[in-house]
């Protein structure tokens, strides 16, 4: 088990996901073959089950993109069931408190770091040599991401950066302009002095800070900023657009 995307990002790389919220092995596999570095599965906002999930995995598991899951909230078990699925990171929304950092990473590592329980599911390889290899280096190799996306988890965020095993943080603008009373208003001066309150707090930590964007553009823009976990795009909107542009560029003029 080797993570790519951990170990790039403590060389100091840039990485670029993007989002899946189909449930569709389908959609998986092509996005895991565009190149990017991780694939980002959401269980927060979408109607996706652990079985389609693991299908999904499955299929674009062929590539080289690291699977990513955002987990609806930070549950010991959700996090634990994941986990067997075969992910390498696991992203918790909404945290918010150095406490909440601990309850996650926990969930996320075998004992005696944490309480993570120890099965023979797909990451283990089904029991294939007793999952010695996996127990071994799991520790070690599953990421630990937290998302802060509320006032209080920039306020927190020196604390937080600082439990052991929170390997990234990602930065949520869009909920946490709505906890400051500003939702919508991402570009609000106060929203965008909270982002970089974190960025500069992970640059004193030496923790990458990952933010999510909508073009190559934006992303281009964030990673001279000094983010290295960049998420861009989402399937559903980079499909619509492709659908858009190409029914809206063809001229339907009829030549008599």
């Amino acid at each position: 088990m080797v993570n790519t995307l951990k170990r790039d990002l403590k060389a100091g790389k840039a990485c670029l996901g993007t989002v899946v919220t189909l449930s569709c092995p389908t959609v998986a596999e092509i996005f895991a073959m565009a190149g990017y570095d991780f694939i980002w599965y959401d269980l927060e906002h979408t109607p996706m089950s652990l079985e389609t999930l693991a299908l999904m995995l499955q299929s674009a598991g062929a590539y080289s993109a690291t699977p990513v899951v955002r987990v609806p909230g930070n549950d010991e078990v959700m996090i634990k069931r994941v986990l067997d699925l075969g992910t390498q990171a696991i992203i918790v929304p909404l945290v918010n408190t150095a406490d909440q950092a601990r309850v996650g990473v926990r969930a996320l590592k075998y004992p005696p770091l944490g309480v993570r329980g120890a099965g023979l599911g797909r990451a283990q390889g089904y029991g294939e040599g007793y999952s010695g290899d996996y127990f071994k280096n799991a520790n070690d190799e599953t990421m630990f991401i937290a998302q802060i996306e509320h006032i209080e988890a920039v306020r927190n965020i020196d604390a937080i950066l600082a439990v052991e095993g929170v390997d990234a943080v990602l930065l949520g603008p869009l909920d946490m302009s709505g906890s400051m009373g500003l939702l919508g208003q991402t570009s609000h001066p106060e929203v965008e002095a909270a982002e970089v309150r974190v960025l500069e707090t992970c640059r004193r930590a030496g923790k990458p800070a990952g933010i999510m964007t909508m073009s190559p553009e934006q992303a281009t823009q964030r990673i001279r900023q000094g983010y290295r976990l960049i998420g861009m795009g989402i399937d559903v909107d980079s499909l619509l657009n492709l659908a858009r542009d190409g029914a809206t560029r063809v001229d339907k003029t009829v030549v008599a």
